[in-house]
């Protein structure tokens, strides 16, 4: 399950460094809540599912600021198949002084922290974003 969003967070980043405007994932059900969540919070413009079957892909549009530079500075995963990371409403914190976003997998569904804590459910913490 992890190494899916490794993948995906890593090659929005990159693509993001590099200048390009959209990057291609493979698809998954986990990678789809997990975009719906970045472009809730700003972090991808759009993407779209494209291919059928086996072969089906997500080409992302990535976020730039008004300066031109992306909106995704860098990642952090901290759940990995190795050694999962269970949180508790009450010790989620904020990224980067309140300027990044943590992602929870929670009974709920794929949600942000500050939705977490409002909500008073913890989770899987997946990986923060800034």
């Amino acid at each position: 399950m992890n190494d899916k969003i490794s993948e995906l967070i890593i090659s929005l980043k990159n693509a993001g460094m590099a200048g390009k405007t959209t990057a291609s994932v493979p698809a998954s059900k986990l990678k789809k809540n997990v975009l719906l969540l970045l472009k809730k919070e700003g972090y991808v413009t759009d993407f779209e599912e494209v291919g059928k079957g086996v072969t089906k892909s997500f080409d992302v549009t990535i976020a730039y600021n008004k300066n031109k530079t992306p909106k995704i500075k860098d990642v952090k995963r901290i759940s990995k198949l190795s050694v999962r990371k269970y949180v508790g409403y009450r010790d989620i914190r904020s990224v980067k002084y309140g300027y990044g976003l943590s992602v929870f997998s929670t009974p709920l569904g794929i949600i942000s922290g500050k939705d977490a804590r409002a909500k008073k459910v913890g989770g899987e913490l997946l990986f923060t974003i800034w």
